[in-house]
Order: C-alpha cells, then structure tokens, then sequence
C-alpha cells in the first residue's frame, strides 16, 4: 500500500536528482515527498545509498511502532538516529566527540541539594 515518504538529500549528483523527481516532488531544493510503494521506496533509497558520496541523506517514512515512523540515513551525519528502548533519538556529534561526553561535570552529578551547572546554595 502506497505510504507517504520524505527524503532529504544534499550534494547529490544531478543523475539521482532526476531520478528521485521522477516518484517524489522535489518540494524545496534537495527536499522530496510523495506517496510511493514499500518497494519504490526501497529502491530509491538503494539508488541514494549507493551513489551518495560525499554527500548525506535521510529517509523518512511511516512504520508499524511506537512513534509512527522510521529513519534512513547514508553518508557522513552529524546527527546519528539511535534506538533507545524502541524509540529513536537523535545523537548530534560535535567535533568527532561522543554526545553524552560534552556535558558539563555538574550535570552529571546532581545531588537533592543542587541543580545542574549551578553551584550549591549555602544553608
């Protein structure tokens, strides 16, 4: 059954970009939406994977769970979609860190007594 689909793509080459205008409008420059096939989707999201380079994208598209949807992405991110007890999140990397590592120490180590990044009140 035909389900909407929405495919962000950057610096991808204009052969793909013929291509994805063929099933999808192109909404915005390097935005796509449309109702597609399960397997039309399929195979345009295998055609962006294999020719993305250097660029990034990501698929959007509905799913039987808990939030409704489910994510795609291919190429270098900066946001990575991680499964957390069946939902997914987004993890954003800075500078190559890991995204739990670039918190304060404070925040951390919350005590009854203080809140996060904020020194303790005197009693």
């Amino acid at each position: 059954m035909p389900s909407m689909t929405v495919l962000a793509a950057t610096a991808v080459p204009d052969h793909l970009r013929g291509a994805l205008t063929r099933w999808l409008l192109e909404v915005t420059p390097e935005l796509y939406v449309g109702t597609v096939s399960a397997r039309v989707r399929d195979e345009l999201w295998n055609a962006v994977a294999a020719t993305i380079g250097t660029g990034t994208a990501v698929l959007a598209h509905p799913a039987d769970n808990e939030q409704g949807f489910e994510l795609r992405t291919a190429g270098t991110q900066r946001r990575d979609p991680i499964d957390f007890d069946g939902l997914t999140l987004i993890a954003f990397q800075r500078g190559g860190r890991n995204p739990a590592h670039h918190l304060p120490a404070a925040a951390h180590h919350k005590t009854d007594d203080e809140e996060p990044n904020r020194t303790p009140r005197p009693r």
